[in-house]
């Protein structure tokens, strides 16, 4: 009996520390809501809003280690679902073009999140806001690393996971701006033999792929339209709908690279802009199959990453 009691005591530490003798990848560390109340003073500084509640900013280890620390405040079985979806999907998943979570709370009703801190914000801040726009390599380098981390979800974990919300506002940039996915609240898992789902509508306006409005199946093909969505505006630096665009058939971004594709004038997208014009049309064809109606014309990820690698060509 002694030594039950010490071997509980022990796993309870062991909880505690949220250290259960697995690699830190897989071991997510349980958190006490006190604890996090103190890390982030009080969840004083916000560093944005999702669809489920807000991501501040805090510290763990007498704030040596900065970390973002998701509040579910959205109605109960809402945010317990989100919580849920979000736990299964990456806290078993780990890859460089993911953001990783660290632990979790689960008190009462309250639910929490704890990621790594990305240091400089998101996707959308250094394409629509920033000063200068990153150069032509790195929007390229940006859009491969996205590539990578959706290809993962798709074809690496142990059953298909479909992100349901891939948009510029949920790609972070990391110290050395490398590209993570963030935010799996709507994120759909299939089983590991099951290509295809029914499921209500989820994701954001101008993002969503055509079938979600249809009463078709859900394939990994719809993250395949948001992403070519995404890849225009990398190339463009700029939203896909920009109603102060300067002529009313730039407003669309996506109609408006086909017609300057189809017109070869694909330089009025990067106007002023120093850009390799072989590299600029590829990225600009490999976004348009992206965002084909038919889910099937649609390239798989790995299609779409040796297709900007140079490895394939890019059908016409």
């Amino acid at each position: 009996r002694f030594i039950l009691k010490i071997r509980v005591l022990t796993y309870k530490r062991l909880l505690k520390n949220g250290n259960l003798g697995l690699p830190e990848e897989v071991t997510l560390r349980l958190f006490t809501y006190n604890e996090l109340k103190r890390a982030t003073n009080g969840f004083k500084e916000e560093l944005g809003r999702g669809s489920f509640g807000a991501v501040c900013k805090g510290g763990l280890n007498k704030g040596k280690k900065l970390v973002a620390v998701k509040r579910l405040e959205k109605l109960v079985e809402e945010g317990e679902r989100e919580f849920r979806a979000e736990m299964r999907a990456i806290g078993r998943t780990h890859h460089r073009n993911l953001v990783r979570l660290l632990g979790f709370c689960a008190e009462g009703t309250k639910r929490l999140l704890v990621y790594e801190f990305m240091s400089n914000g998101s996707l959308a801040d250094l394409l629509y806001g920033a000063i200068w726009r990153p150069d032509w390599n790195e929007r390229l380098r940006i859009a491969l690393d996205v590539a990578r981390g959706i290809l993962y979800l798709h074809e690496e974990c142990e059953a298909p996971i479909i992100h349901c919300d891939i948009k510029p506002q949920n790609i972070l940039m990391d110290d050395c701006w490398n590209a993570k996915i963030s935010d799996f609240g709507l994120a759909k898992f299939l089983m590991p033999d099951q290509t295809r789902t029914f499921t209500g509508a989820r994701g954001t306006r101008g993002y969503v792929a055509p079938e979600w409005h249809k009463n078709i199946p859900i394939s990994v093909k719809a993250d395949v339209y948001s992403y070519g969505i995404v890849l225009l505006e990398i190339v463009c630096c700029r939203k896909n709908i920009d109603v102060n665009a300067s002529t009313a058939e730039e407003i669309v971004l996506s109609s408006w690279a086909f017609r300057c594709y189809a017109a070869r004038e694909l330089y009025k997208l990067v106007i002023g802009e120093e850009v390799d014009m072989m590299s600029l049309e590829k990225m600009v064809k490999v976004g348009l199959w992206c965002i084909q109606e038919e889910p099937a014309l649609r390239p798989s990820m790995r299609s779409v990453i040796l297709m900007l690698e140079g490895i394939t060509e890019v059908p016409v």
